[in-house]
């Protein structure tokens, strides 16, 4: 790493602009964060267009600190109302709830806070000195390795798709098909535009995801929505208003000296789990708890209100963003639904992520990583500052949350390019993406299809080419074997698994 480059960077990055940005992103990922049913995936999809009207420092200052803060936050409705704010904080609600009903429960919201920017500062700590050398090794590749890449990248989203591997096929190879709308990557000729203008340069990823993400899941948050559900959640918050005094909020100094090797290896071991396309913060969680368990003097506490295992847990959930980073930053492929999203906010900016964005825009890869170091340090002061207060988060109804959502996914999606067109692919995905939760279909895998297609596409036709339309290209290779080899163990573990329990596939 070159130390005058990240000095220069940083002291570009710390300007009034930035730093507000950057608290402006944190605040709103807190409050998203911590009501239930919404996600970091879905702030950062809305918010994305909307960053493109500011410096590239500014919107990825925002959209970073909406990142790290949503996914801490999504402990504080799994410590007080024991429902995770967002998928990586399950594992919050084996002992921070229980931690609540014991009367602790500033214990765990202020452990919360410290041990999620805990993980979150040591996997960035990986992503600083690891990332500069794996660019360095990737940087020969060539159209047989990166198109290797984008497709391990999707078969590894469609591996852990809710558990059902036909419907994450389905999902990545419909993805994979609309992305062929728009100009042919090699020849230059018109495909599936239907003759229409707006779609000659292909399905917008931004307002498909937009879509996907936020109205689809709003339309089925409506459709679920019941007076029975909304009694029974005024009256968890009833009951944290009932709680009174929730006592302090540090650890004592005998905790801090208790959690610090069993989250040392949980911050190792999610930043590892990051670095896998698609393995986020809920596998890691469980991973890392139960690895954590089976090391404890007391696994008997573990999931009955144990402070040590709620610190591994929040280690771990933040603990992927850094290793998920690393993933996006150096090969170009999206760790997990948020970096898949950076990755469209990048090219946005005209950055293609991978081995030449260490070369070409290195001083702005460094400002990523400060970044992140940035928001983690920022959500430590606002997240113990509004430890007591974070009850109040929960009072917003379901009604104002909708229609805020949905006018943002509007205005950000017409925003984008000043386009009604976009709008329409917007609306039109939203009602997908309606149709696929209702049906259990995983929207990540067809989103990063849309995503990767492209790449998919160009680089096996070059490769293709290059080898006369001979496939052994794809073997001649040491990476491309390699991965060739994992993409197979990938796909056909879980169907070969299911068999031999009897199971069916769908």
């Amino acid at each position: 790493m070159d130390l005058s480059l990240w000095m220069s960077s940083l002291m570009a990055l710390l300007t009034p602009e930035v730093i507000a940005f950057n608290l402006f992103g944190v605040v709103v990922g807190l409050i998203i964060g911590a009501l239930p049913g919404l996600s970091a995936t879905m702030a950062i999809a809305i918010l994305t267009p909307i960053t493109f009207w500011f410096e590239p420092q500014c919107g990825f200052a925002m959209l970073i600190g909406v990142w790290n803060a949503a996914i801490f936050a999504g402990g504080i409705s799994a410590i007080l109302i024991n429902t995770p704010g967002t998928p990586a904080s399950i594992v919050s609600t084996f002992d921070g709830y229980r931690m609540f009903k014991q009367g602790k429960g500033g214990l765990a919201l202020g452990l919360n806070v410290l041990y999620s920017a805990f993980g979150g500062i040591l996997s960035t700590i990986f992503l600083i000195f690891l990332s500069f050398q794996i660019a360095k090794f990737t940087v020969t590749f060539g159209p047989t390795e990166y198109f290797m890449l984008a497709f391990f990248g999707l078969i590894m989203m469609i591996s852990v798709s809710e558990n059902n591997v036909i419907k994450g096929m389905a999902m990545g190879f419909l993805g994979l098909t609309i992305s062929c709308v728009g100009i042919d990557p090699i020849l230059a000729s018109k495909r599936f535009t239907m003759d229409t203008t707006a779609l000659v340069a292909g399905v917008s990823f931004l307002p498909a995801m937009i879509g996907m993400f936020g109205i689809g899941e709003i339309l089925n948050q409506i459709f679920e929505f019941s007076k029975k559900k909304e009694a029974e959640a005024n009256a968890q918050i009833e009951l944290v208003k009932k709680g009174g005094n929730l006592g302090r909020v540090l650890p004592t100094w005998t905790q801090v000296k208790q959690f610090f090797r069993p989250t040392l290896i949980a911050g190792t071991e999610s930043t590892i789990i990051g670095a896998i396309p698609a393995a986020g913060g809920d596998i890691a969680s469980i991973i890392c708890w139960g690895q954590a368990k089976r090391m404890s003097k007391h696994p008997e506490e573990y999931g009955n209100g144990s402070p040590e295992g709620f610190a591994v847990s929040c280690t771990a959930n933040n603990g992927v963003l850094g290793g998920a980073l690393t993933t996006m930053l150096t090969l170009g492929i999206p760790g997990d639904a948020v970096t898949a999203i950076l990755i469209g906010s990048l090219m946005m900016y005209g950055m293609q992520p991978g081995p030449k964005m260490f070369t070409e825009h290195a001083d702005f890869v460094m400002q990523i990583m400060q970044l992140m170091l940035l928001s983690n340090l920022v959500f430590v002061v606002i997240g113990l500052l509004s430890a007591k207060l974070s009850a109040r988060i929960l009072n917003a109804k379901p009604q104002t949350i909708w229609v805020s959502v949905i006018a943002l996914c509007v205005v950000g999606s017409y925003a984008l390019n000043n386009s009604f067109s976009d709008v329409l692919i917007m609306a039109f995905f939203g009602i997908a993406g309606f149709f696929f939760k209702r049906g259990k279909y995983p929207a990540g895998p067809f989103i990063l299809g849309l995503l990767l297609g492209g790449m998919l596409e160009s680089n096996l036709r070059r490769a293709l080419v290059m080898s006369h339309g001979s496939l052994m290209i794809f073997l001649e290779r040491p990476v491309t074997l390699v991965l060739c080899v994992m993409i197979l163990l990938t796909l056909f573990y879980p169907l070969i698994k299911k068999k031999l329990k009897g199971k069916r596939f769908y």
